[in-house]
Order: structure tokens, then C-alpha cells, then sequence
């Protein structure tokens, strides 16, 4: 579980939760119960698939969501399909980081539902129609989002139907009201359809990654290591020079310079170049570790002053989902960051 947590956090490429929170979210599920993983093939084509996920600003500070909070947006979603006649078979995580990687394990453990080895994306992403598995804007789906301080204004539950596009931007705006964070179940699919659509098998790259940070003897190795599985280069390791950062609409977004390099994020890293020149874009993986112990450090964690070294690896080396592949989905990143990335990502003239 901490191999997969701390893989997860490479993978997240700056986004994806926090690693000690997922390493402390893993272990309260094997010590609560046995969360189960199974393979998307071992179910029945037609049987329901909850995508289980976290939503808001890592570095939001009023945040308050509670594991039992995860395992009660499961619960809702649930609770509403069987009404509407469906009964949920599985869970699968949103993406990978260093909490999103072991998000469903404690719900697994509690509700008895197996979690699918697979993601709706094998890295990190920002917005919830990204990590939407391929389902168009205009497509209804369910939602829930579940946080904030028990039994004051900020404590929300909200279950919505909705557009796509409509129903993430309500439990976007419910984590904001919930001060800055919410736990989320969404977008029931048939495993037929997962299957088709999602990123299967992600957690044997993700334990692999973060058993190299894991047994690396320093930082130098656990990089040169991390870049070889995924086909990556170390660009720059040196001193994080300045680092900018803004929690806005739901969001964490900045910039990090470390020795003449820098890099953008959006919750993620986006961008990185040099001396004018684009060096990797999203979804490329942009990701940064301690450049002393090989310990990722997520964009919510990065400081000036810190020693790191920054990775990059192609997109091709990792395990996308279908909300990689819409053009469409990157506008809302060149707003926020201020810079172009479609162009870059779709090898675009």
C-alpha cells in the first residue's frame, strides 16, 4: 500500500493528494477490514462501477473532510441507484496520487465493494471532466460530494444529477463552500464500459515507481530509476528559486522556477520550459522529488529553497484515460495558466 501511495505520488505529477494523508487513508483501511482489488475483467460486463475521487484546492487550509466522509459519498450514490433500480458492483479511483492512488480502499473495506484495478486516468488531472472517462458534456450523470466541519454553515452533502459539465462545476463550487475540499462518488458506468475507457492495471506501474523511491539508497537513484521505468529524463535538479501560489475558484494555481527552469500548475504541473522553449506539457508527466531522499513533493508542498529534482516522462509511457484525449478539455488549462498547452499536447501547428 505505501509502494502504491508513494508511485501514486510520482504519477500525480504535482496533484493527486497528499502522500502522508494516503499512506495514513491506506492504513486505516487494512487495519479497519479487507479492501479487495480485483481485475475490471472479473466482472460481470453490465455490473455498475463508482468512480470514487476527491475534489478542491490541496492547499486549501479550512478544509476538513474526514475518512468516514469518503466512505458516506459512497454511501449516497449507492443508496439513490437502488432506489433507481441499480446496484453498484465495484469502485475505482479517479487517478493517481499520493492519495488518490489508495482513495477507495477504506470504502472497499467498509462497504464490501471490490475496487477495480484500474483509474479513470493513470496520472493526475484537474478538472472533473477529465477524469470522466470519455462521457460527453452533454451526457446526465450522478454525483455526490461530502465535507466540511460537522454541524457548522461549511458541512455539506450534496448528491446532483446533471450534465456532465454542470454537475462538476456544483460539487466544484460545493468544495469551495466546504472550504476548499470535498470527498466525491460519480459517474456510474458499466465495467464493459470502464473497461473501454478508463486506465486498466494501473497500480502495478505505481507500486513499481514507488518501490524504487522505497529502496533507492539516495535521490540521485531513486530519479535515475523512476526515469528508466518510464522512460523519462531527469531535466534539472537544483534550488526551487521561487514558487507561487494562489488557491482560487477550487484550485491551487502557480509557478515554480528552480535554476532558470519553470514550471506552471493547475492543482498540476502544466507546463515546464527553459529559456523560452517548451521542455514537456501536460499530460506529459511533470513531476518534482527531494532531490536528498527521492520523496515526491507535490505542488501543494513545494517551497523556495527546497533542493529537488525535477522528471519528466511522455505521456505514452503511462496509463491515460479516454478524458486525455479531447482537445476540448485543455481550454480550461491555457485560461488558468496563462500559457498554450493544447497546441503542445495535440502536436497542434
Amino acid at each position: 500500500m505505501t509502494d502504491v501511495a508513494t508511485g501514486g505520488a510520482v504519477l500525480g505529477g504535482g496533484g493527486g493528494g497528499s502522500l502522508g494523508e494516503g499512506i495514513d487513508f491506506g492504513k486505516l483501511a487494512v487495519e479497519y477490514g479487507t479492501p479487495t482489488i480485483v481485475p475490471l475483467d472479473s466482472l460481470d460486463p453490465s455490473e455498475i462501477v463508482l468512480t470514487v475521487s476527491g475534489v478542491g484546492a490541496p492547499a486549501a487550509t479550512e478544509s476538513h473532510v474526514d475518512p468516514a466522509d469518503y466512505v458516506r459519498a459512497v454511501e449516497l450514490l449507492v443508496d439513490r441507484l437502488a432506489e433507481e433500480g441499480s446496484t453498484v458492483g465495484a469502485l475505482m479511483t479517479n487517478e493517481m496520487g499520493g492519495f488518490a492512488s489508495v482513495n477507495g480502499l477504506l470504502q472497499s473495506a467498509v462497504t464490501e465493494l471490490p475496487l477495480v484495478d484500474a483509474a479513470c486516468n493513470g496520472r493526475a488531472h484537474p478538472t472533473g471532466p477529465m477524469g470522466s472517462i470519455g462521457l460527453t458534456s452533454d451526457e446526465h450523470v450522478l454525483q455526490s460530494g461530502v465535507g466540511g466541519v460537522p454541524e457548522t454553515e461549511s458541512r455539506h452533502e450534496v448528491v446532483v444529477r446533471a450534465q456532465l459539465g454542470t454537475a462538476a462545476s456544483t460539487i466544484r463550487q460545493t468544495a469551495e463552500a466546504a472550504g476548499g475540499l470535498v470527498a466525491v462518488a460519480r459517474n456510474p458506468v458499466t465495467a464493459d464500459y470502464a473497461t473501454e475507457h478508463a486506465a486498466v492495471g494501473v497500480y502495478k506501474q505505481a507500486e513499481t515507481v514507488g518501490a524504487a523511491v522505497r529502496t533507492a539508497t539516495d535521490g540521485v537513484t531513486a530519479a535515475e530509476t523512476i526515469t528508466k521505468e518510464l522512460d523519462g529524463n531527469v531535466v534539472v535538479t537544483g534550488t526551487v528559486d521561487s514558487c507561487a501560489l494562489e488557491t482560487t475558484g477550487g484550485f491551487d494555481v502557480g509557478t515554480v522556477t528552480v535554476d532558470g527552469y519553470e514550471l506552471t500548475f493547475w492543482n498540476e504541473y502544466m507546463t515546464l520550459d527553459h529559456d523560452g522553449a517548451r521542455v514537456a506539457t501536460f499530460p506529459d508527466l511533470i513531476t518534482t522529488l527531494d532531490a536528498e531522499s527521492g520523496r515526491p513533493i507535490s505542488t501543494a508542498e513545494i517551497e523556495a529553497g527546497q533542493q529537488v529534482s525535477v522528471l519528466t516522462a511522455p505521456g505514452a509511457s503511462l496509463a491515460l484515460g479516454a478524458g486525455m484525449a479531447d482537445p476540448a478539455l485543455f481550454e480550461p488549462v491555457e485560461a488558468a495558466v496563462d500559457r498554450p498547452v493544447t497546441n503542445y499536447a495535440f502536436n497542434q501547428e
